[in-house]
């Protein structure tokens, strides 16, 4: 297509978009495929393009011709099996229906307001227990013999045994905890979650325990520990805030699992036995 003719389409697209009174149904051939007026319209849709903008308009038409010519031409050299093209075509359009669809559907199915209900109604799942601990740790290891094991259990309750005698804590825990992080805080470890923590300590500071009481000597995988609760349990609960995006996903998750096998089951597939 030579400049005088583009230029000339490109005044007749342009009068028929913008509304100028013009009835036209087409906007172009391209070889003898009929452009028409709505299929340029949804295209520059597509691309986002104000009809208004007669620049833009034009220099997308030139576009949209040139690889529509392209096309034909390489159609017409027989290069490409055009069985090939077509499957490829067919999966890309299946890709696009399946992809384009469930983003419209998850959208108007989980809204801020089912977000909102979803986090009232399943209250549980988004609170959590915490105490406030600190610790004397007596430390062992995996490869401790049974002599040594004795005579760390044997500090351990040492160290007890001054606690009920009047010691005082943070003196103790500067003398005997081998926690070295904690030791540098007066044996505070901080705050900890209910089922977050090794089960046997989580027992002993969530069941066991009351606020300013210390327990006697107990054994995890890390050692001997004598614990203070310093304060709580209590109850924490995560703002919607904070769980709105996960809720969200799950959300769009199940809703495209619950669509997906409804549409899927909608239609009817007989398969033969190859």
């Amino acid at each position: 297509m030579n400049l005088l003719a583009k230029k000339a389409m490109v005044l007749m697209v342009t009068a028929t978009l913008v509304g100028c009174g013009q009835s036209a149904d087409k906007v172009a051939t391209v070889g003898d495929k009929i452009i028409s007026k709505s299929e340029f319209s949804a295209f520059l849709a597509y691309k986002r393009v104000d009809e208004n903008n007669q620049a833009l308009v034009s220099a997308q038409l030139d576009s949209y011709l040139d690889r529509e010519a392209l096309a034909m031409a390489i159609e017409q050299a027989n290069v490409l099996s055009p069985q090939k093209v077509a499957v490829e075509l067919n999966e890309f359009k299946k890709e696009m229906l399946i992809s384009r669809y469930f983003e419209t559907f998850v959208k108007t199915q989980v809204t801020d307001s089912a977000i909102r209900n979803y986090y009232t109604s399943h209250a549980s799942n988004y609170e959590s227990k915490k105490v406030n601990v600190a610790h004397i740790l007596i430390r062992t290891h995996a490869n401790i013999d049974e002599t040594e094991r004795n005579a760390k259990y044997t500090r351990a309750h040492e160290v007890y045994s001054k606690l009920k005698a009047g010691a005082d804590f943070k003196q103790l825990v500067s003398d005997y905890s081998e926690d070295t992080i904690s030791a540098k805080k007066a044996g505070v470890i901080g705050w900890l979650t209910q089922g977050a923590i090794d089960p046997v300590f989580s027992d002993k500071v969530f069941n066991s325990l009351k606020k300013g009481e210390v327990s006697e000597p107990f054994q995890t995988s890390f050692g001997f520990h004598i614990v203070k609760l310093l304060e709580g349990p209590v109850v924490v609960k995560k703002p919607l805030e904070k769980v709105m995006g996960d809720i969200r996903h799950q959300l769009r998750k199940e809703a495209k699992a619950a669509e997906l096998k409804r549409l899927v089951s909608a239609i009817t597939i007989k398969k033969v036995d190859l």
